[in-house]
């Protein structure tokens, strides 16, 4: 069942350690299928490095396990959640990526303040408030506080993106974490200035909707 997509989901994980956005066995990613509405996510607790399609767990909209012999992920709960909220959403991905989660981890946004982050983000990437992981309670402050923007930061926590598809969401992740440490450098040297919002909505329009083939 869905076995192009699993296959997808092995190599786009690969790619969280790879781009130093987890460790060990942290963090997720979950795609659904546009046909079927059912979702693949991650087994909790698996390496990375012996990760293959039989550690994809197939889940419906509720989170009953439609196909697979191990546990899904402990933030299933909050990527239905997500999901069911944000019909547009067809991957989610949740990291503890070092630089981001440092903003998290004193509860402030990342500023808008590169090209980059304008590009991507179309403005400053938020943070959201606390909540414990288990049930749908992440999931509900994702939903609150995203915004417009493919990425949001959990007060204390980490980081989850979100995209059209799962390799989109992936790469809301690995730019999350750029725009994170190049910022933090940034304040180092001194204050930054924040992108007007008009240049900001110019800067994203053109990456969105003229960058590229």
């Amino acid at each position: 069942m869905l076995e192009k997509l699993k296959e997808q989901l092995v190599q786009l994980h690969l790619e969280l350690p790879k781009n130093n956005l987890v460790m060990w066995t942290g963090g997720n990613i979950s795609a659904r299928d546009p046909e079927t509405g059912l979702v693949a996510i991650k087994a909790s607790g698996i390496r990375y490095e012996e990760m293959g399609p039989e550690h994809i767990v197939v889940v419906d909209k509720d989170g009953k396990v439609v196909e697979g012999n191990f546990r899904p992920s402990s933030d299933m709960f909050s990527h239905l959640y997500i999901y069911k909220h944000r019909p547009d959403v067809g991957g989610v991905v949740h990291t503890h990526s070092r630089y981001a989660t440092a903003f998290a981890a004193v509860g402030k946004p990342i500023p808008c303040v590169l090209t980059a982050i304008a590009d991507e983000f179309g403005g400053p990437i938020p943070c959201a408030g606390f909540a414990l992981i288990g049930d749908e309670a992440i999931g509900k402050v994702v939903i609150e506080s995203i915004g417009k923007s493919p990425a949001v930061l959990l007060k204390n926590h980490g980081v989850f993106t979100i995209g059209r598809n799962a390799r989109a969401a992936v790469k809301a992740a690995v730019m999350t974490e750029d725009a994170a440490a190049t910022v933090w450098l940034a304040l180092q040297i001194g204050t930054p200035d924040d992108i007007p919002q008009k240049d900001v909505d110019k800067l994203h329009n053109r990456y969105t909707r003229v960058y590229g083939q």
